[in-house]
C-alpha cells in the first residue's frame, strides 16, 4: 500500500496544479496569492482525438505527449474539454432528427451537450429543433428500426468502445488507483458500521458505489437509495437489478410515503430552479429519516457521487466535507471520490470495468434525477416526450393550469418556453399568506409582541419552543393559560406565551421575552417558530438540519423531542435555514 501511495503521489506531482476555488484560478502556492484562501489539488485533463484509431484520448493538460496517440503513435489533436459516448439507441434518434436512419452507424459518435462529434467532426443539433418536431412520428420510426439497429450495429459500437478503453487504459488505472487511495484515507477514522453509500441509480453514484466497495473490500456497506417518486422507470428497473446482482449490500430505500408530488404542487406551486422544494421533501428528508433510524446520534461518513464540473455550486464543495454547515444532512461528513472526474472518466470506468448502469443513458439522457426536474435541459424534456409520453402530457397540462391560476397572459408560451423554471416566490399562490409574519407590539408590556396565527393554539405550538429551553405549563399563570420557557443554563424564565385576542386576528398569541440581553434577537427566533406553525408543509428540511435527530414530522405535526434536543438553536438560526422555514423561501411574494 505504501508503494501505491508513492505512485499516486508521483503522478499527482506530474499532472496536477493548485487551484483556488474562491478566485476560480490556478495558483502557485498552498494559499492563493490573490485572496489567501487554501488551494486544492486539481488534475486538469482534456480530450484529444486520434484520426487513425478514430477514438478519443484523455490527456493531462500539461502532458508533453498529449498530441500523440498511445496506440498507434499518430497525431491526436485537441477535440474538447469533455465528451460522452453516444449509444446506438441515441445515435438512431439523432440520425432520424438530422440525417437518415443508420447514416452514422459505422462511425464513432460522441457528444457534449447538443454538440455531436462524428468521427471527430463536430455537428450541432440546435435546441430549437426539439420544440418543432412531431414526436409521434419519431416514436414510430424508432420502433421501426429498433431491432435492426441493435442486432446489426451494437457489435460495431462495442468494438469502438473497446478501442477507446485500450487507448486510455493507463488513465483508467490512474483514476481508479487515485480514488482507491482517497476512499481508504477518508474511511480511516470511521468504523465500518459508520460508513454509507448514497446510491441514486445514476452513473456517478454507480461509479462511486463500485469504487468504494472495491477499495474497502466490503460489499456489505449500507446503501441508501432515495426514491423521490419522480424517478425514471428505467432508474427503478436498474435499482431492482442492482439489488438482485448485489445481494450482500445492505440496501435501504428512503421514500416519502406521506406526500404526493402533484398535491404539493397544487398547494405551493411547482418547483423551480431556485426553489426546488422537492429535494428536501422527497429526497434529503426521507434519507435523513433512514440515517436517523440506522445511526441515531452517531457521526457517519457518506460516499457521494458529487463532481465539481456538474455545477457552479458543486464546484465550491470540498472533496472531503466534514463541516456540518456545508452538508445538507448535518450528522454526516461527505466524501466524493470522483469529485474531479469528468463525464468521459465516468464512462471509461463503467465501460472499462464492465459495470452495469442505468439504461436511460443509452437513450441519450445525460442525467437521470427526477424526470420533470426544472434543471433538466430542453433535450431531456424532448427525450421524455418520446420515452415517457403520458407523464409528459400530464405534467405539461398541470403547468399550464398553474400558469392560468397565477395570471400568466399566455400560459402555453410560459410553459413551453421554460419560464416556469425561473419562477421565484409565491406570487399568485394562496399559500403565500402563511409565511407572512403579522404582529403588533403589545401596548401594556415591554418586550411583548402579539402574533397572528392561522389556527388555534395546541400542544404542537408550545412544542416549537423546546429549542429555547424547558417548556413549563406548571409555572405559568393558570388564569391566563400562560406557558413559560426556562433558560436551560440559568433556569430562569425567558419566554412567556399566552393565548390572546387581537382585533383583526382570528387567532393570536402573545409572546414576551425577559431576562435576556437581546430581546429582538430572541423575538426574531420566536417569529421563525410562528412561521413554522403557520406554514409547515412537512417538507422535512428541519429533520435534516437537526444533527441530534430531535426533530421529526409525525402525521401532520412538527415535533421536537425534548429528550434529544441539545438547545443548539440550529433550527432557528439563519445560518442553517434562512427565515427559519424553507417555505419562507418558496412562498415569499416578490413585488
Amino acid at each position: 500500500m505504501d508503494l501505491q501511495y508513492d505512485l499516486i503521489d508521483n503522478r499527482l506531482k506530474e499532472v496536477s496544479v493548485l487551484w483556488c476555488k474562491v478566485c476560480n484560478r490556478e495558483a502557485q502556492h498552498e494559499y492563493c496569492e490573490v485572496c489567501g484562501s487554501k488551494t486544492e489539488t486539481e488534475i486538469p485533463f482534456e480530450v484529444h482525438w486520434c484520426k487513425h484509431c478514430n477514438t478519443p484520448i484523455i490527456k493531462a493538460l500539461n502532458d508533453e505527449g498529449k498530441d500523440i496517440c498511445p496506440i498507434c503513435g499518430g497525431e491526436a489533436p485537441y477535440l474538447s474539454s469533455d465528451i460522452r459516448p453516444v449509444f446506438p439507441q441515441e445515435r438512431l434518434l439523432i440520425e432520424i432528427l438530422i440525417a437518415k436512419p443508420f447514416a452514422y452507424a459505422e462511425r464513432s459518435v460522441w457528444a457534449q451537450d447538443n454538440r455531436y462529434y462524428i468521427d471527430g467532426k463536430a455537428k450541432t443539433v440546435p435546441t430549437s429543433l426539439f420544440k418543432t418536431l412531431d414526436v409521434s412520428s419519431i416514436i414510430e420510426e424508432l420502433k421501426k428500426y429498433e431491432e435492426e439497429n441493435l442486432l446489426q450495429y451494437q457489435p460495431v459500437f462495442d468494438q469502438q468502445i473497446q478501442t477507446f478503453i485500450d487507448a486510455n487504459k493507463t488513465h483508467l488505472e490512474y483514476i481508479e488507483n487515485e480514488a482507491f487511495v482517497f476512499i481508504q484515507s477518508a474511511a480511516k477514522r470511521y468504523g465500518i458500521d459508520q460508513l454509507m453509500i448514497s446510491f441514486s441509480g445514476g452513473k456517478d453514484s454507480t461509479v462511486t458505489e463500485d469504487l468504494t466497495v472495491r477499495a474497502l473490500s466490503n460489499p456489505s456497506i449500507v446503501h441508501v437509495f432515495g426514491n423521490t417518486t419522480l424517478e425514471f422507470p428505467l432508474t427503478i428497473e436498474y435499482v431492482e437489478r442492482f439489488r438482485k446482482n448485489n445481494p450482500r449490500a445492505i440496501f435501504k430505500i428512503a421514500k416519502n410515503k406521506e406526500q404526493d408530488f402533484y398535491n404539493v404542487c397544487e398547494d405551493i406551486g411547482p418547483p423551480a430552479r431556485m426553489m426546488r422544494w422537492c429535494c428536501s421533501m422527497f429526497k434529503t428528508g426521507p434519507i435523513t429519516r433512514v440515517i436517523n433510524n440506522l445511526y441515531g446520534d452517531e457521526k457517519i461518513l457518506t460516499f457521494y457521487g458529487i463532481r465539481k464540473c456538474e455545477s457552479v455550486s458543486r464546484s465550491k464543495y470540498n472533496r472531503l466535507e466534514e463541516h456540518s454547515e456545508s452538508v445538507k444532512i448535518q450528522k454526516q461528513s461527505v466524501a466524493s471520490p470522483i469529485f474531479f472526474w469528468k463525464d468521459i472518466d465516468i464512462w471509461l470506468y463503467l465501460l472499462g470495468k464492465h459495470v452495469d448502469f442505468n439504461d436511460a443513458y443509452r437513450l441519450g439522457y445525460d442525467r437521470v434525477g427526477c424526470w420533470c426536474c426544472p434543471n433538466n435541459n430542453s433535450r431531456a424534456q424532448f427525450l421524455s416526450r418520446i420515452y415517457m409520453p403520458e407523464q409528459s402530457v400530464k405534467w405539461r397540462a398541470f403547468l399550464i393550469d398553474f400558469a392560468k391560476q397565477i395570471g400568466k397572459p399566455d400560459p402555453e408560451v410560459y410553459v413551453d418556453d421554460g419560464k416556469w423554471k425561473a419562477r421565484q416566490g409565491g406570487n399568485g399562490v394562496k399559500a403565500a399568506e402563511d409565511v407572512k409574519i403579522r404582529f403588533t407590539n403589545c401596548t401594556t408590556e415591554d418586550h411583548a409582541k402579539v402574533y397572528q396565527i392561522n389556527k388555534p393554539l395546541d400542544d404542537s405550538f408550545y412544542n416549537l419552543f423546546v429549542p429555547f429551553g424547558k417548556v413549563s405549563k406548571e409555572l405559568g399563570r393558570k388564569l391566563i393559560k400562560e406557558v413559560v420557557v426556562l433558560d436551560v443554563k440559568g433556569n430562569v424564565p425567558i419566554l412567556s406565551i399566552q393565548p390572546f385576542q387581537q382585533d383583526g386576528y382570528d387567532y393570536a398569541v402573545k409572546v414576551k421575552t425577559m431576562n435576556v440581553a437581546d430581546h429582538e434577537d430572541l423575538q426574531r427566533m420566536v417569529s421563525y417558530q410562528i412561521r413554522k406553525y403557520n406554514a409547515c408543509r412537512k417538507c422535512l428540511k428541519c429533520e435534516s438540519v437537526c444533527k441530534h435527530g430531535a426533530i421529526s414530522i409525525i402525521g401532520d405535526m412538527y415535533m421536537i423531542n425534548p429528550a434529544k434536543c441539545k438547545h443548539c438553536k440550529a433550527c432557528v438560526s439563519p445560518k442553517y435555514l434562512d427565515g427559519g422555514c424553507l417555505m419562507d423561501k418558496y412562498l415569499k411574494t416578490v413585488k
